[in-house]
């Protein structure tokens, strides 16, 4: 009998002294801790215009315990659903509880995304509705139908996602994609806790302790990005009823101006109740709305990567500005014969990109392949991959967008496992027009054509400009050298310059400006799922470049049937604000017309 005492007076004094369960299930019985969630950060663009904003929704809760008979009818035509859904409501509740074996004197969220219009009507009703409560959310509000790849979108938290993350719980929402995923952590903010007490039946008694352990949620930075929202809207315009992409950025800071790709969608279309319902309906669209093509879609560069072979066989030392080949209608070697359209032969290096001569590039590449200062082919294709890396291409660029695609550059490797020990810089010709195993992205050639501008370096592309109270990350305010003699860069300009201005001909004169000296190249990709990929990459001004651009139309055939005038009206828009009146008739031919059988 004593021992047995002993042990019960120890006991009592270890729960009484030491343990706090009992104490915290007590506290927990006698209060209820509601969330108070944060307004999620502004997103402005480049000139202040407010893209993305929020808008108060109402999650309504109930504690299952205090519920009593009111009217389902009212309640029904109160919050916009019909009968069979409010029993299915309860049913559901009913199971979660079971199955999460929660008490049903704790709050659960029984109505999602309330609309603040009708929870106006619901809020004089509440009275009558023993256990409802109204909780304050916000969702997203986009400004302006544009701009959906780049901004993204928020959706609910998933279970990975809890378990991973102590910061969120059940029904809190998270960025998906674009740039509500990858600031998040700014835009998100810090929630709140309001402490109410409570009655052993759930009912509300007040503030517990007069609000002394309540805490103020902290609205979420606001971040400005890079982009133009005004040029984002019209390069969607333009690239409507069409699939492929625009990117244009600023060379001297690597901000990007515009990010279109097509088709695209509303970014309305996934917010609220009506998200469960549309992203189904994008995410098995044919076209595929949902995939950034700027990003995520790898193409062979075509005739535009000309340009980056002309500056490693200069900076090799295989060619001069004045090199000449001769091209009778394309490159021929015993049975091989690579194509090419009829042009002046002999011709210099300007003069090659200007007329876009494939028979001056095979010799050209295959003299930086046989270079004999490398001990073999393999050794000298390493060393032609190693400036494409250095010029981005091969690897993500590591842009402030998530899911960036590396594209593919070949290697040496590579070709020993595709085509056996002893291939020849012949076998692998056709990368000197920009075909074969090489692949791209949009952003990745928009980067080159900057890198040309700036005779050399780039910054890593980014999309956020600012953000509130924090710089930006310092990959992006970091000079990358290309490795090439800033002298060569002139003569790549020039031939570029001529591709679109040259007097006896250029293979991009559908891209002249009036007033502003554009600088372009053309590409015509093979693809063999169909219709050859249209492409241009151009800057301008010649002498102060403002904006470097990459177009990308897919099946479209000749880059200057497509891809050259959209590029050039997007300078014109940005550089001069407007379209001058003798070329609306370009514009309007872009707008009307369809590639992709899909209604603008």
């Amino acid at each position: 009998m004593i021992l047995i005492g002993l042990c019960m007076i120890a006991r009592l004094a270890y729960v009484q002294l030491f343990d706090s369960t009992y104490k915290l299930s007590a506290d927990s019985n006698s209060r209820r801790k509601v969330t108070q969630y944060p307004s999620r950060g502004l997103i402005y663009d480049r000139n202040g215009k407010l893209l993305v904003s929020n808008e108060a929704y109402y999650d309504i809760m109930v504690v299952p315990r205090e519920v009593h008979e009111f009217d389902s009818l009212d309640f029904c035509q109160t919050v916009g659903i019909d009968m069979p859904m409010l029993r299915d409501l309860f049913k559901e509740m009913r199971l979660n509880i079971r199955r999460r074996r929660a008490s049903v004197h704790k709050p659960y969220q029984f109505i999602r995304q309330l609309s603040s219009e009708r929870y106006a009507v619901l809020q004089e009703k509440l009275y009558r509705l023993d256990g409802f409560y109204a909780q304050r959310r916000t969702l997203r509000k986009y400004e302006y139908p544009a701009a959906a790849h780049v901004l993204g979108y928020v959706g609910e938290v998933n279970e990975n996602v809890i378990k991973n993350d102590p910061y969120y719980a059940q029904g809190d929402y998270i960025g998906i994609s674009g740039i509500e995923s990858s600031f998040e952590s700014d835009l998100r903010g810090q929630k709140g806790v309001n402490y109410l007490m409570v009655d052993v039946l759930g009912r509300q008694k007040g503030e517990f302790r007069g609000g002394a352990y309540d805490t103020v949620a902290i609205s979420g930075k606001d971040l400005t990005l890079s982009l133009d929202i005004e040029l984002q809207m019209y390069g969607e315009r333009l690239m409507a009823g069409k699939t492929g992409s625009i990117v244009a950025i600023k060379p001297q800071t690597g901000e990007i101006l515009c990010m279109v790709s097509a088709p695209s969608y509303d970014p309305s279309l996934l917010i609220g109740r009506d998200r469960s319902v549309n992203f189904p309906l994008l995410s098995s669209d044919p076209q595929k709305p949902l995939f950034n093509r700027a990003i995520q879609a790898w193409y062979p560069p075509g005739s535009t990567f000309k340009t980056i072979n002309a500056l490693i066989g200069m900076q090799e030392g295989v060619v001069t500005p004045e090199t000449r080949y001769p091209c009778a209608y394309g490159y021929t070697i015993g049975r091989f014969h690579m194509g090419c359209h009829g042009h002046a032969s002999p011709l210099n290096l300007r003069q090659s990109i200007q007329n876009s001569c494939n028979g001056y590039y095979a010799y050209e590449f295959r003299a930086i392949l046989d270079n004999k200062k490398y001990e073999s082919v393999g050794a000298s294709l390493d060393n032609w991959k190693d400036y494409l890396v250095r010029f981005g291409l091969g690897y993500r660029l590591g842009i402030d967008i998530a899911n960036e695609n590396r594209g593919f550059v070949p290697n040496a490797a590579y070709y020993d496992k595709a085509k056996g020990k002893g291939w020849t810089s012949l076998g692998v010709v056709s990368l000197s027009i920009g075909q074969g195993e090489l692949l791209l992205t949009p952003i990745q050639m928009a980067n080159v054509a900057a890198i040309i501008s700036n005779k050399g370096w780039f910054y890593t592309p980014h999309v956020v400009h600012h953000i509130e109270e924090t710089d930006i990350a310092s990959q992006y305010t970091t000079k990358h050298f290309v490795g090439i003699d800033t002298t060569y860069f002139s003569v790549v300009q020039d031939g570029m310059e001529m591709a679109v201005w040259g007097t006896d001909g250029g293979t991009a004169r559908a891209a002249q400006i009036p007033d502003i000296r554009i600088c372009g190249k053309t590409g015509t990709a093979q693809n063999p799922h169909g219709k050859d990929h249209s492409i241009f990459m151009s800057f301008a001004p010649k002498d102060d470049p403002q904006i470097a651009i990459s177009v990308y139309v897919e099946n479209a055939g000749f880059g200057a049937t497509w891809a050259a005038p959209i590029a050039s009206l997007m300078v014109e828009k940005y550089v001069n604000g407007s379209i001058k009146p003798e070329r609306e008739y370009i514009e309007k031919r872009i707008l009307e017309t369809q590639l992709n059988g899909v209604q603008p």
